[in-house]
């Protein structure tokens, strides 16, 4: 039956070796984990043993980098269909509440009918719901529920409200989303299906000679050479290396996920092109810290100031993000989707920008609809403009904007 399993792993792409699947048998024949005992539901038949175990024995056995958890999650979740690997991050609401059950499509004239609460409204209403709901609601315009024009819940319509139990969204409507999401880094070897975007960030660089004496300098050696009577003088020269510094900021999770394989072609071309690149993560908008690693994005923070004081303003500052939020997420204390932010996000982008004075953002969605998304166009005038699409045009405007 594992065999199965293993060979499933091995067509996902995953580095897994015969002897890490005999590491794996070994342990389940010495009990590393233990048979099924309660919670028949949540158990495997095929396995003989509670699925959530077997999960974690499963990659701690047979995954040895961090960077494919992902693709062993997908490739594990399809084998054993359906298995539920991750945590009810939304204690505060039952998840009955929450379940789907139909699904509310509204017409742009009967949206438009529903009243509007502003930020404040919303978070006190919010408060009030959860001190007096104490049964499921479906279809509703009050309580928190599901297919409903309530501002309270999941798979429903209202023009302004908070995303509670859905998995992803929808209507892009939201002004704050009510759970916890685990987002995937993005795959720094991803192959590239163009060379273009390598081609058009070369415009930016600067190469300097550094190093040992390592590369052949061939016009100086046949120069030497022929001057010297015909006799071979050869001679060597420090390797070039671009020596422009990027920081690249990267928006990750959400919205961002319908653009993951061109950012991850970027992320593969500015490793390749700069050899002084830093990068971190954050979720729609910067805010007090940021993150190398989304598995642990809570438990290894690197607080915005310290990568400002870090960094000299020789670097060049690279956002790539769609801008795609709530613009309370921008201009609001308190308007993260992640948690209660102090400041808003708005101080911490003029913050990066005045650190660093060249910068650009660089925005996968495509550019025919910035002008109906609010956020864009704040996003827009706090970068002064400098927003380029991720296109080979826009990336060259952008390189050539932040050699100037």
């Amino acid at each position: 039956m594992l065999t199965d399993f293993f060979y499933t792993l091995r067509s996902a792409k995953l580095p897994v070796s015969v002897k890490e699947y005999l590491v794996l048998l070994e342990a389940l024949q010495k009990g590393v984990v233990g048979p099924n005992t309660p919670e028949p539901e949540a158990d495997n038949e095929s396995t003989g043993y509670k699925i959530d175990d077997f999960y974690y024995l499963s990659r701690a056995t047979l995954v040895k980098d961090e960077k494919h958890y992902d693709k062993f999650d997908r490739a594990f979740s399809a084998y054993f269909k359906g298995v539920e690997m991750v945590a009810d991050f939304t204690k505060e609401v039952p998840l009955e509440w929450l379940r789907k059950n139909l699904e509310l499509a509204l017409s742009p004239e009967e949206i438009a009918k529903i009243e509007k609460m502003g930020w404040d409204e919303l978070m006190e209403t919010l408060k009030k719901r959860f001190d007096e709901q104490k049964e499921r609601h479906e279809g509703g315009s009050k309580w928190i529920g599901t297919g409903g024009t309530s501002p309270f819940g999941a798979y429903g319509q209202n023009p302004q409200g908070i995303r509670i139990g859905q998995d992803k969204s929808r209507n892009k409507s939201a002004v704050k989303v009510w759970d916890q999401r685990a987002y995937k880094d993005y795959d720094d070897t991803q192959e590239l299906g163009t060379r273009n975007i390598k081609v058009a960030l070369r415009r930016l660089r600067k190469f300097a000679r550094e190093g040992h004496e390592d590369e052949l300098d061939l016009d100086e050696t046949i120069s030497k050479t022929a001057a010297n009577a015909g006799y071979l003088d050869i001679k060597m020269r420090p390797e070039r290396h671009n020596n422009v510094k990027v920081l690249l900021l990267m928006d990750v999770g959400g919205t961002m996920d319908e653009h993951i394989a061109r950012v991850e072609e970027l992320f593969s071309a500015t490793k390749t092109e700069f050899k002084h690149l830093e990068f971190y993560y954050f979720h729609n908008c910067v805010y007090d810290f940021m993150w190398k690693n989304n598995r642990r994005r809570y438990s290894e923070k690197f607080a915005t100031w310290d990568i400002i004081r870090k960094y000299n303003k020789d670097y060049k500052l690279i956002f790539v993000g769609d801008a795609t939020m709530s613009p309370y997420e921008i201009l609001q204390p308190g308007g993260s989707v992640e948690y209660n932010n102090e400041e808003a996000g708005v101080e911490w982008l003029q913050r990066l920008t005045s650190a660093f004075p060249k910068f650009a953002w660089v925005n996968p969605e495509p550019q025919g609809v910035w002008q109906y998304r609010q956020s864009i166009s704040v996003v827009q005038q706090i970068m002064n403009q400098r927003m380029f699409p991720l296109t080979l045009k826009g990336l060259e405007d952008a390189m050539r904007l932040l050699t100037k």
